[in-house]
């Protein structure tokens, strides 16, 4: 009989090269090498419709995301309102395999009357209301600033919606608690990611890197803090890389004489990037889902120095340096540009990372989730 799974994509997935659209496309290659045929439903903009989905889904629908003022105007969150459609209903209606919608994003129908007999899991990519309240927070543009703190209101009064779901999946331990306390139907399963082993080098890399989307304001920010209170102590090279840096953001790195920025680097030179780095650096203002540039970094780089945001409850604690002032930070920077990389913390990460985060296990975590609903 044959195993089939519907999946609910705020965009296209592919390709695999931000937060969110790596979970989705990486728990669907995952899935598919269980034996899963996948139904997958994606919202369309920005992207274009990606051949190579077909590789490991049954199917691929595509549907045009709206948008416009008059869905501001919406008592919905826009990113919810922005994605219904007529089509998506009628074909997961026809369908009676269980539905996986990625993020709140996707929750239009999710208690739709049509779905009513269907299992219906929901993976939480984020607190979502504190999550727009801190964009809000950092979003220099008043009006973006204004669209993000009306958003994080609207998603906070949607967010009940999720008690109609049959499951959440939270995407850290620190989620998952906050969401099964509120609805008692969460589980954790951490981020699919693109790395099945670690390939971390031991002994010295030459430069401190830090990377990220750099048009996100959460990593602008982690760039400005640094770019103040950080970059400016240390004698040691550093390597700032990432999508779109801003114009503003560019000059600033440019007036640091020991920074170097990579803009837009592709995969593969992202790759070397970490793998060279004798240190990852990572502060984040956000301690909300988990980041998957720290995956990266501990499945590929060597030291990781890291806030009390970016591992707090991540369950990642013990592979990271813990630093949450600039003193500190510069502190362990010095530290450990003074010792080698060594094969004992490559092991401790094998023990946690191989075990814990891997995508084939977390698709079969999914599996009995659902065979476990189907059961009761």
């Amino acid at each position: 009989m044959e195993t089939a799974l519907q999946l609910v994509a705020f965009n296209i997935p592919y390709p695999a090269d931000y937060g969110g659209v790596i979970d989705i496309f990486y728990k669907i290659k995952a899935l598919s090498e269980c034996g899963v045929s996948i139904y997958l439903h994606c919202f369309e903009y920005n992207r274009p419709q990606a051949k190579e989905l077909e590789k490991y889904c049954a199917k691929v629908f595509y549907y045009p995301r709206k948008s416009g003022v008059r869905y501001q105007l919406s008592i919905k969150p826009y990113i919810v309102v922005t994605r219904n459609n007529d089509q998506l209903i009628s074909n997961l209606s026809s369908n009676s395999a269980p539905i996986i919608f990625e993020g709140l994003h996707t929750c239009f129908y999710l208690n739709h009357e049509s779905l009513k007999e269907h299992i219906r899991l929901v993976r939480t990519h984020n607190i979502e209301h504190e999550y727009y309240l801190n964009l809000s927070k950092v979003e220099p543009n008043i009006f973006r600033k204004l669209f993000f703190r009306i958003e994080a209101s609207k998603l906070k009064r949607y967010e009940k919606a999720l008690r109609n779901a049959t499951q959440l999946l939270a995407i850290s331990p620190n989620d998952n608690l906050y969401f099964d306390r509120k609805f008692g139907t969460s589980h954790f399963i951490p981020a699919f990611h693109p790395f099945s082993e670690i390939t971390s080098k031991t002994g010295k890399g030459e430069y401190i890197l830090f990377h990220g989307n750099l048009s996100v304001a959460e990593n602008i920010q982690a760039v400005n803090y640094l770019v103040q209170h950080v970059f400016p102590e240390i004698k040691q090279k550093v390597i700032v890389a990432g999508k779109n840096p801003p114009v503003n953001l560019s000059k600033k790195l440019r007036s640091c004489p020991n920074v170097q920025l990579v803009p837009n680097p592709g995969s593969t030179q992202m790759q070397d990037l970490i793998a060279n780095s004798h240190i990852c650096l990572l502060p984040t203002f956000q301690d909300t889902g988990l980041k998957l540039k720290l995956l990266a970094s501990l499945f590929s780089g060597r030291f990781c120095i890291a806030n009390a945001p970016m591992i707090h409850k991540t369950g990642l604690e013990h592979l990271c340096h813990l630093a949450d002032t600039p003193k500190e930070m510069i502190d362990a920077i010095n530290q450990l540009f003074q010792i080698e990389f060594t094969s004992e913390e490559i092991e401790k990460r094998r023990t946690i990372l191989e075990d814990n985060f891997s995508n084939h296990r977390n698709a079969l975590k999914i599996l009995q989730i659902i065979q476990n609903s189907n059961a009761s």
